[in-house]
């Protein structure tokens, strides 16, 4: 990779060429777009056929197609021979080549450049990829992004970094960043990447916790080589750990808590192993035992075995290799002589905590509202209330609906009162709730000046109920809406 002034050389290039998301958008318009999701590049290839810098670039990197010596020279002045030098490009016959992918990336805020390798298989599928092949932006990346919290903090680390991505983020709101990966290639990528983008970002060579021993951070994002296969398989380092059975995450969560600082979160992308005569709660619960971390785990999805293995065999190019049978029916084999019924998908938020540890285990495979660190957030601050109160202190205090919370009823039109009452929240987890016309009037009537138990006063002399028992059959109702997110 190149380094020095010609990063700098680089940035600026591709500064005036407005090499961006939203003017690369602007260039191709949406079909194009989407066909280049599908790893189509026909119709992106017509809509750069024009001169331009920033055709040249596009054409270059993302479609990976050969572009003249001369256009190159103009969209990179005095870079096409360092980056050739580099291994970045390839020049021959008057056409230039490149060797890796110098892609746009941007949240709300920013403009940014990542450097990884070229998307494999375009036009023709997915084709076998090298085993240091270092990913760019993908739906995986993009959901850990979403994922985590973003409030300030002093050390943040980005464990498993690949290009380097989660770093770029992390930076935005940390004082000091960690990127850590085993692949020399990604390495050498992520530190591009972050002086491509002018950030200071640590970047150490070394596996899991082993570069940062001894030491703790605020925040820990990781998209950890989490895939469940046999021993003995091909490995792609940036998904495959090389242990055995979804152990890679269990050693994450259980070395978790001696890397963070007090009230510090780790936060992880990962997959587990739904195993024979084993609930997957159960399961988890044993990575948890003794630690003391509050934890919310999200199953987002679950797959079986068949599934499992065919996305992991196309993902690495192999869906049309000789012996892809025989890697499909060996994986199987596998999976039954281990146990493994189903694999789930999901995320994994912990938060290190001096008190009796709080564990939300749940499945949701309803719709997110991104970004979901908000809420993450959140529910870590209702844990740390509602740990400390018992149900009179609970109905004691005040709360207000959330502010994205909505209520939908469903009945007859006309009817006096509805068959149906749904509380739905709007942002992060859109998780939805049915409630009697008690827990209703509760939410509606809490705006922050009446306390849970003096409102629920209120309903009981409006419905004629006692209101010592309504208080003693609601309190449990209180604590659920809070910990939930309906109340605040």
């Amino acid at each position: 990779m190149i380094e020095g002034a010609y990063v700098q050389d680089l940035r600026r290039a591709l500064t005036r060429a407005d090499f961006t998301v939203d003017a690369v958008f602007a260039l191709l318009g949406e079909d194009a777009h989407r066909a280049l999701g599908r790893n189509q590049t026909v119709p992106a290839r017509r809509a750069t056929a024009g001169a331009g810098d920033l055709a040249t670039l596009v054409r270059l990197f993302a479609l990976q197609v050969a572009v003249d010596r001369e256009r190159a020279d103009a969209a990179l002045p005095g870079l096409v021979e360092p980056l050739v030098a580099a291994g970045m490009l390839r020049a021959s016959g008057g056409e230039v080549r490149a060797l890796v992918d110098v892609r746009p990336y941007g949240d709300e805020d920013h403009d940014w450049w990542i450097v990884c390798d070229p998307t494999p298989g375009l036009d023709v599928g997915q084709t076998p990829m090298s085993p240091e092949y270092v990913l760019g932006i993908s739906e995986a990346s993009s959901s850990l992004a979403q994922l985590t919290i973003r409030e300030p903090v002093g050390r943040a680390l980005d464990l498993g970094t690949g290009c380097g991505v989660q770093a770029l983020h992390l930076a935005q709101h940390s004082s000091e960043v960690v990127a850590t990966d085993v692949n020399p290639r990604a390495l050498a990528m992520a530190r591009l990447t972050a002086e491509l983008n002018e950030l200071d970002i640590d970047v150490r060579d070394g596996s899991l916790f082993d570069p940062v021993a001894g030491e703790t951070f605020g925040l820990i994002a990781t998209n950890p080589p989490f895939v469940i296969s046999p021993p003995g398989s091909e490995v792609l380092v940036y998904r495959d750990s090389g242990m055995p059975g979804d152990s890679v995450v269990r050693h994450l969560v259980e070395n978790a808590a001696a890397h963070l600082d007090d009230g510090g979160w780790c936060q992880i992308l990962a997959n587990w192993a739904h195993r024979t005569d084993t609930a997957w709660q159960d399961g988890l619960e044993e990575w948890f035992a003794g630690q003391p971390l509050d934890a919310w785990v999200v199953q987002r999805e679950l797959v079986d075995p068949s599934e499992y293995v065919e996305m992991w065999l196309a993902d690495a190019g192999l869906a049309s290799a000789p012996d892809y049978v025989r890697r499909y029916d060996a994986w199987l084999d596998w999976f039954a002589d281990v146990g493994i019924e189903a694999v789930g998908f999901g995320w994994l938020s912990m938060r290190k905590t001096s008190a009796t540890p709080v564990h939300r285990l749940e499945e949701w495979s309803g719709e997110v509202a991104p970004p979901v660190g908000p809420a993450v957030a959140a529910w870590g601050r209702r844990t740390e209330l509602l740990r400390g109160l018992d149900d009179q202190s609970l109905l004691g205090r005040a709360f207000r609906h959330a502010p994205d919370l909505v209520e939908e009823t469903r009945g007859p039109a006309g009817a006096e009162h509805p068959e149906s009452i749904v509380l739905r929240l709007q942002q992060g987890v859109r998780r939805a709730r049915q409630v009697d016309t008690v827990e209703a009037g509760l939410v509606s009537a809490s705006e922050g000046d009446l306390s849970a138990g003096q409102i629920l006063d209120a309903l009981a002399s409006l419905l004629d109920r006692d209101a010592a028992d309504l208080r003693r059959t609601y309190a449990g109702s209180v604590r659920e809406l809070v910990a939930e997110g309906f109340l605040e």
